[in-house]
């Protein structure tokens, strides 16, 4: 894939307007506690704010401790179940984040459903922490979908894409008050940027990396993976970005988000094949039949929403 130097300067309009219409974000504008996607119905076996022990998950702070130090990839091959085990496991809640800041005059109604504001984002983590949520990494949720590990009670992944500098100087306090930990999918081509949207640096990872949160990956520049092809485009976008963390933080990359969350069933082998343990999307309302894993359910977390609608939403999204 040949690289345009010149695209920077339109790189973060696109993000926040037309090109993240391939999100899904349901119920972005109404502040209420249903999804407006009716296709979504809620299950009786749903993680909800009154479940104190769900199925697949338990209470105790030394299986917890145990399931978060977990290396992945010592689960042998003959250990990891099949895909129809591993979709019908009871769902995670998984929500998505981008810019943790107050509106501003120039931002557009479209863009404001993925800005969240500062005292929005501080309703949403008291609601979780209140409601005796959990914060889970991805190779926790991993280690329960292949082998039904044991999770702390009342499981949320919290994710933050592109890697906004706003997720690091507004929410990482946010995320401290309450002890979550959060994966961050960072948008190579955009580390250390200043401009009309800034970006974290290198230090700002490292300094995330070391303190327990994780980093993944997001692709170099935001492309859309359903429009990747050659082995050039895939070493690109997946492969040097993987390096590039990895040289970051000293530490292994092994999960991935789709830029707009849009993936196709064919890219899935190759996500897989640059070693990538999971893949998170937002397109679709189900994971894939065949590759659940290179195909894990998340949901924007809306700027419109209040901490009841988010609660209401995650209940009504997975189950």
């Amino acid at each position: 894939m040949k690289r345009n130097p010149l695209f920077w300067s339109v790189l973060s309009t696109a993000l926040f307007a037309g090109s993240l219409m391939g999100c899904q974000s349901t119920g972005k504008t109404a502040d209420t506690t249903t999804t407006t996607d009716t296709s979504v119905k809620t299950a009786s076996n749903e993680v909800t704010a009154t479940d104190t022990k769900p199925a697949d998950v338990v209470t105790d702070s030394s299986a917890t401790k145990a399931s978060a130090s977990i290396d992945p990839t010592a689960i042998p091959a003959s250990k990891i179940a099949d895909a129809a085990t591993i979709i019908a496991r009871k769902q995670v809640p998984v929500l998505c984040y981008h810019q943790i800041r107050d509106w501003k005059g120039t931002d557009s109604k479209s863009a404001k459903d993925y800005i969240i504001p500062l005292a929005t984002f501080k309703d949403h983590m008291k609601m979780l922490a209140d409601s005796g949520y959990h914060a889970i990494s991805p190779d926790q949720l991993y280690a329960y979908l292949t082998t039904g590990a044991t999770l702390p009670s009342k499981p949320v992944m919290l994710t933050f894409d592109d890697g906004d500098l706003t997720q690091y100087t507004n929410a990482l306090p946010v995320l401290n008050q309450y002890g979550f930990k959060a994966s961050f999918y960072i948008m190579t081509v955009a580390i250390g940027r200043r401009g009309k949207q800034h970006y974290m640096d290198k230090i700002q990872l490292k300094d995330l990396s070391d303190k327990g949160h994780v980093i993944a990956a997001h692709t170099w520049d935001h492309q859309n993976v359903k429009k990747l092809s050659t082995p050039e485009d895939w070493k690109t976008q997946l492969e040097e970005p993987k390096a590039k963390l990895e040289e970051i933080t000293g530490k292994p990359v092994r999960h991935f988000a789709y830029p707009f969350g849009l993936w196709k069933e064919e890219s899935l082998p190759e996500v897989r094949k640059r070693g990538y343990l999971t893949a998170y999307q937002l397109a679709e309302k189900k994971m894939n039949p065949t590759d659940p894993l290179m195909s894990i359910r998340r949901i924007i977390a809306g700027g419109y929403w209040s901490a009841k609608t988010l609660s209401g939403n995650m209940r009504a999204s997975f189950h």
